[in-house]
């Protein structure tokens, strides 16, 4: 046998027990964490060694990591930890994690050094006060060794079970086969380009349109790329679930009458679509799955093993079964199979647990980001934060116990900022320091109140500590990429409010390091173009490559007119309203069927729709409205059957602009009735001023690309195959410009 694990991984899988316990600990960021380390080395003697490599072996399973610290004069290892407040509050299985952690390492050094004894020491260092809590222990090497075989020990079963299963898959991987007679056109070139960036450790970003299949066409080849570029886990990042509904159709399509029973694929959700009791705290005083969680994981992960596809459905039942969290299930179980299919978040986000997990361990990982133009405002979003007054206002009002002074003081920051402010928006490019310091003091007394007395801690608070957390965070990342600002409303009682936002503009400095940190990522989508703008904004390196699939579709398929005679700029609004219905009704008397018809807002759509039923109130219509759950999306396109008849009116970049496949005679047009630009308003002028000065085309970065490519992805509904036939109705005079034209496919033939 010959199977590595990191000395954290090992201890997590053996050194736990008893119950899941995250009630609230105010705990470091990774800065914070960081620079805690440094300064706890820093005080060290000039023989200190930090960041020791360490490895050892037993029965063929090598086990290896960094200890983070080791005093020769002392005698020392160190095991180093940040946290914040009262020390007495940790739960206990974290201690008997750090132990367990410290005497692994202590065993290896000993080995390393021929040492027949050792101190070992916890070092807690709290960030605030940075005072240390040194608990240290004297150990003889004998009873050290005895430790780590015994840890090693419990994980050798589970370790071999793996190993075997390994080399089955790598076997079956193989011999794998792609799933049809042939590659659609366009599909071989995917796959083998991906292939190829994959092997030379690149990064690839490739367009290509709906119906070459590009699911399968990425999914197949990283897959025949996992044994011989020595890969440890894949995965798939999408950013809506039918993105990832998609991706595991298609690997049981590959998968499916082949001999890949041992290749392992999980898929993660989030935490409030995964819990089984809403409202309980998570911790085993609250949730009968927390009560000895870790007492029960271990048969719980053993059945999860010999399920290949862990999709939601399977995973719950496994989890119920064994009477564990189907959540923090997913979260073990994401360290022992082999693809992930998981949201943006789970690898870009500020914690996300794939990138942690892939950094803690060492892997060596290939990941796939479907729908990849999403990544823009998605990464955007990861690192941007708000604050509004009105809920400071109100906490204010509760006299929440020892804030009192701290809120106050808050607020007069918060006001001290737009006393002059004569327009309702100000941006800046500065960060508030003053504001900064007040809401550090209201984070920090929260948290002292929270350590005394968690269970006290009134809902307020606590939700305006987490978002004034948030706000912190983010702004130690503030530089030339974001933007602050400050927007004003009216309060009750006349007074003036105001909503405080950190706005990431730029986040290729934050996405940049997930992307160089894989083997290679693939960014691919119908819609990357112009290259250089998702380039630009997502941080991808120099020597990413490019591809560009030409369409499998002809220009006969879909009938492209442009209307040009007709604006649906705001102040041409309420003249566009008849023109446009009269379009609607003429194409669908001439040839009835679905319909999709885009319009920039929903009281557009509305105002279009109700003088629609007005003047043909025969013609059935249906209506995307604001805020639509998932079972009334559904509802939506259901509407749309096959060789049925009537128009859906939706928003432009909405629901139903992207990711939804109503193939044949499920639809058979659409209008677009809007250039689809972001609405003209102060933050978007920030974002075009601020682009502007870095790239040089701000109108084009800011509005220009994100409208038409909302524009060409709706349109994209119409022809889902090669027998597929449609219109497509461009309703604005815009449509008619040369530079908003050379942006279309090149496929398509406009009348």
């Amino acid at each position: 046998m010959s199977y590595r694990v990191a000395v954290r991984a090992l201890c997590e899988f053996s050194a736990k027990q008893g119950d899941l316990d995250l009630r609230f600990t105010p705990s470091p960021s990774a800065q914070e964490g960081i620079a805690g380390h440094r300064r706890v080395v820093a005080r060290r003697g000039p023989g200190y060694e930090a960041e020791v490599a360490l490895e050892g072996e037993y029965r063929g399973l090598l086990v290896r990591g960094r200890a983070d610290g080791y005093d020769p004069g002392l005698n020392r290892l160190e095991e180093i930890k940040t946290h914040r407040g009262d020390l007495a509050r940790q739960p206990d299985n974290h201690r008997q994690l750090h132990w367990a952690q410290a005497k692994v390492y202590a065993w290896l050094l000993c080995q390393a050094r021929q040492l027949q004894r050792i101190d070992i020491a916890l070092v807690y260092l709290d960030v605030d006060s940075d005072a240390q809590t040194v608990i240290s222990e004297p150990y003889e090497a004998a009873e050290l060794q005895r430790f780590f075989e015994t840890q090693c020990q419990r994980f050798l079963a589970w370790a071999s079970a793996q190993e075997a299963r390994l080399g089955e898959r790598d076997l079956g991987l193989k011999a794998l086969a792609f799933p049809y007679p042939a590659f659609r056109q366009g599909q071989r070139q995917l796959a083998e380009t991906l292939y190829k960036a994959v092997s030379t450790g690149r990064c690839l970003m490739a367009q290509a349109s709906t119906g070459i299949g590009k699911t399968l066409g990425t999914l197949f080849p990283l897959l025949k790329a996992m044994v011989p570029q020595q890969l440890d886990k894949l995965y798939f990042l999408t950013a809506k679930t039918p993105g990832r509904a998609l991706a595991l159709d298609a690997l049981r399509q590959i998968t499916q009458g082949s001999a890949q029973p041992a290749l392992r694929t999980l898929e993660l959700i989030a935490r409030d679509k995964a819990c089984e009791h809403p409202g309980s705290a998570c911790h085993g005083d609250a949730c009968p799955l927390a009560k000895g969680f870790y007492d029960r994981l271990g048969a719980a992960r053993e059945a999860a093993a010999q399920i290949a596809v862990l999709d939601r459905a399977a995973l719950r039942e496994v989890a119920l079964a064994h009477q564990v969290c189907p959540y923090y299930l997913a979260q073990e179980m994401a360290r022992w199979v082999d693809l992930l299919v998981a949201d943006y978040n789970y690898y870009f986000d500020t914690y996300a647990l794939l990138f942690g997990l892939a950094q803690a361990n060492q892997w060596r990982t290939a990941v796939l980001v479907d729908e990849a133009h999403n990544l823009v405002e998605r990464g955007r979003q990861m690192y941007s934060a708000s604050l509004d007054q009105g809920q400071l206002q109100a906490l204010r009002q509760s006299k929440p116990a020892g804030l009192g002074s701290a809120l106050e003081r808050l607020n007069r920051q918060w006001n001290a900022l737009y006393k002059a402010q004569v327009a309702p928006y100000q941006a800046s490019e500065q960060l508030p320091q003053a504001l900064l310091r007040a809401l550090q003091q209201c984070v920090g007394l929260i948290q002292e109140r929270m350590n005394q007395a968690p269970n006290e801690v009134q809902p307020k608070v606590l939700e305006f500590y987490f978002q004034a957390l948030q706000f912190s965070r983010v702004a130690e990342l503030f530089d030339e990429h974001f933007v602050f600002d400050i927007s004003q409303r009216k309060g009750t009682k006349g007074r003036r409010l105001a909503t405080l936002c950190l706005r990431n503009i730029v986040p290729a400095r934050l996405l940049g390091p997930r992307m160089a940190a894989a083997r290679s990522v693939t960014l691919f989508s119908a819609t990357l173009n112009p290259r250089h703008f998702y380039s630009d904004l997502l941080g991808m390196p120099d020597d990413t490559a490019w591809l560009e699939v030409a369409a499998p579709f002809r220009a006969e398929q879909l009938q492209v007119r442009i209307v040009s005679e007709v604006s649906t700029r705001y102040q041409q609004r309420q003249a566009s309203l008849a023109p446009i219905v009269e379009l609607i009704a003429t194409q669908f008397q001439a040839q009835p069927g679905n319909y999709l018809a885009f319009f920039s807002s929903f009281e557009y759509l509305e105002q279009v729709a109700q003088l629609l039923a007005q003047r043909y109130p025969a013609l059935p219509q249906w209506r995307q409205s604001p805020g639509m759950d998932e079972a009334s999306r559904e509802a939506f396109l259901a509407r749309f059957v096959a060789d049925g008849q009537g128009v859906g009116f939706a928003v432009l970049g909405g629901a139903f602009g992207e990711g939804v496949d109503l193939p044949g005679t499920r639809l058979i047009g659409a209008f677009v009735a809007t250039l689809g630009l972001p609405q003209v308003n102060p933050v978007n002028e920030q974002f075009k001023q601020r682009l502007g000065r870095q790239f040089g085309a701000g109108f084009d970065y800011a509005y220009l690309y994100p409208g038409v490519r909302k524009v060409i992805q709706a349109a994209g509904r119409v022809i889902r195959s090669d027998h597929d036939r449609g219109v497509l109705v461009l309703i604005d005079e815009r449509f008619a410009e040369p530079r908003v034209r050379q942006m279309f496919p090149s496929w398509w033939q406009s009348a």
